[in-house]
């Protein structure tokens, strides 16, 4: 038992001195449309970088399936929310994207690289005693290149919800 108790103190120990030093990047899983995993790397106290590493498949029966690839980078400035509660922030920002699909639909198979612009807002909060920080945001694009002459479609894409669960270290 005097282990375990020995144990548990440093194991607390030790996470509060990373809390204390982890300011600056974090990593964890961006979960929406698409799912990524994701860095942030802070540039200043207001400003930061998140990149993106994004993949989805699924299917529409036996004769169909999708399958994506992406790569993101979005520049975001972040405002401070302690009047709603510490720990709370906000951030804007605007990127682009790069996407890999690949759809086969009754045995034809369409294929693309769509570029598009993105742009984000969210909501997160960093928690006090862990280097836990969790975000809600909105990430829409506007794609600027198609493929298979637009199949995949040129113009605005809105479904870009996800929930941000990331680990933050020094």
């Amino acid at each position: 038992m005097k282990k375990f108790i020995i144990t548990l103190a440093l194991a607390v120990s030790f996470v509060g001195v990373i809390r204390a030093q982890a300011d600056g990047k974090s990593i964890g899983l961006r979960l929406g449309y698409p799912t990524e995993i994701s860095f942030q790397s802070g540039l200043s106290d207001k400003n930061r970088i998140e990149l993106g590493l994004g993949f989805r498949t699924y299917g529409y029966g036996g004769n169909s399936n999708y399958t994506e690839f992406g790569l993101s980078g979005v520049y975001q400035w972040v405002w401070d929310l302690k009047a709603l509660a510490d720990g709370f922030n906000w951030y804007a920002g605007v990127g682009a994207g790069v996407d890999f699909y690949s759809f086969s639909y009754l045995n034809t198979t369409y294929s693309g690289v769509p570029v598009s612009i993105l742009g984000q807002i969210g909501i997160e909060y960093n928690f006090s005693e862990l280097p836990l920080r969790l975000s809600l945001d909105y990430r829409p694009a506007l794609q600027l290149t198609g493929a298979n002459g637009g199949y995949a479609g040129n113009g605005f894409v809105g479904d870009g919800i996800a929930l941000g669960v990331r680990y933050i270290f020094k």
